[in-house]
């Protein structure tokens, strides 16, 4: 991540889509899908107020004011922000020098392989680097680690791929942003808000490989009904 200027139920209802470890489900009622079996209102619900465990406000661009909190939750953290699109990773035809004006061809977690993660293909969010502000491995979110990302009534599961400007917040990948409904232009898109990221904390939130979104979405999805109360 870099600065950037400003940018931007019930049972009859439920249609599964994929297999057990690959989630889709599709509300009939508004036509719009989400990954797992909760939804984002649910998500939503639990995250209406705020402990703030950074030590301070964030920007969520370089010239926009410090607004934006770390929030703290039993066994997560979050905030609500916008969202900027990432393309940093393996140069593909989607994410390059000539799309990307601020594009590198590296992150700062790695595929199992040890290649830099794709953007394009992996949905993935970016971390303030640590700093006197929050430093977000003193709370338990780990470089692979699993997120919920909402926007609308779309829920995406994306895994935590990047380190960014250690006063920025609210940014994410090409794939996120495109799972989500958001233009995914790295130039041009992203969202000026309404994006909320709920990162799973503790040993059991690494997704493993980093680079395998089916498992991001079964963990995800364990760990987001845990969160809500349904198991």
């Amino acid at each position: 991540m870099r600065p950037r200027p400003l940018g931007l139920a019930t049972a009859a209802g439920v249609v599964l889509l994929a297999s057990a470890t690959f989630y889709a489900v599709m509300d009939r009622s508004t036509g719009s899908a989400r990954e797992g079996s909760v939804s984002a209102s649910d998500l939503l619900a639990k995250v209406t107020s705020c402990e703030r465990i950074s030590d301070g406000l964030y920007r969520t661009d370089e010239e926009k004011p410090a607004t934006v909190p770390v929030c703290g939750a039993k066994g997560a953290v979050f905030w609500k922000a916008d969202m900027d699109v990432d393309c940093d990773g393996l140069r593909t035809d989607k994410c390059n020098k000539d799309r990307d004006p601020w594009y590198q061809d590296d992150t700062a977690f790695h595929q199992s392989d040890g290649k830099p993660l794709r953007a394009d293909a992996l949905p993935y969010i970016v971390v303030p680097g640590s700093s006197a502000l929050w430093d977000y491995t003193k709370s338990g979110v780990k470089g692979g680690g699993v997120v919920a990302v909402v926007h609308g009534n779309k829920v995406e599961y994306a895994v935590v791929g990047d380190t960014g400007p250690s006063r920025i917040i609210g940014e994410a990948s090409y794939a996120a942003a495109e799972g989500l409904g958001i233009d995914p232009d790295p130039a041009t898109g992203g969202a000026e808000s309404g994006v909320t990221y709920i990162l799973f904390t503790g040993a059991e939130s690494k997704v493993s490989p980093i680079e395998s979104h089916e498992a991001a979405v079964e963990l995800g999805d364990r760990l987001a009904r845990k969160f809500v109360g349904r198991d």
